[in-house]
């Protein structure tokens, strides 16, 4: 019975923090949320079974981690040097047609991973991205080039859809230097055909941060040489 009272009182508790805080405490957590949130969350589980520590102590340690974390986020918000450090930056991982690789090592990101939130946002062929950021909440931001971008109401009325390619479905047979059999089969080809365009390109298979081919027999390579 204690331990489901002081639960309703620590849900009740967080609740009201939760609050003060603001919903970026839910959604879109940068590295300086998570530590506080986990900090809170542990803090709140602990006052909950630890029947030996005063539930008091809880609350105070949950309110004066919540008043830091509003401090933190006022003082953020009013000084754009402080919110990067909190925060910090938005990394550009893929512009002008290109990896950022030094930005993928930054970030501890593959290219495997840009390539899979890449699908998420509905860009299933890499020749159709412009750009893509890594936000500071750890998501990532695509924006597809014009020509590939969806049609809207006013794109209709001039009739674009006339001059605009049917997307096709692009297979990732090599990703960071690493070949996929599954997706060279799924590809119609076979090793005989991607040694030999390899060895035509003069290639080597570790210095391949991708290579995809789509159905219409489209090959998009990059390299890091």
């Amino acid at each position: 019975m204690q331990i489901i009272m002081r639960s309703l009182i620590m849900f009740t508790v967080l609740f009201l923090i939760v609050k003060f805080l603001g919903k970026k405490q839910i959604k879109n957590l940068t590295l300086y949320d998570y530590i506080l949130s986990i900090t809170i969350g542990s803090i709140a589980a602990d006052s909950i079974i630890s029947l030996d520590t005063p539930l008091y102590d809880g609350i105070i340690a949950l309110f004066v981690f919540g008043i830091i974390g509003y401090i933190v986020s006022t003082i953020s918000f009013h000084s754009h040097a402080i919110e990067e450090i909190m925060d910090g930056e938005p990394l550009v991982l893929f512009e002008n047609n290109d990896f950022n690789y030094q930005n993928l090592e930054t970030a501890k990101l593959s290219v495997g991973k840009v390539l899979e939130s890449c699908r998420l946002k509905g860009c299933f062929d890499i020749n159709e991205l412009d750009c893509a950021v890594l936000e500071p909440s750890g998501d990532i931001s695509v924006l597809l080039k014009g020509k590939d971008q969806p049609i809207t109401s006013k794109d209709l009325k001039a009739n674009v859809q006339k001059n605009s390619q049917k997307q096709t479905l692009s297979y990732a047979i090599i990703v960071d230097g690493v070949l996929d059999e599954s997706e060279l089969k799924k590809a119609k080809k076979t090793k005989t055909w991607l040694n030999k365009y390899i060895k035509d390109k003069k290639l080597n298979l570790e210095n391949i941060t991708l290579l995809s081919v789509d159905k219409n027999n489209k090959v998009t390579l990059f390299n890091k040489n």
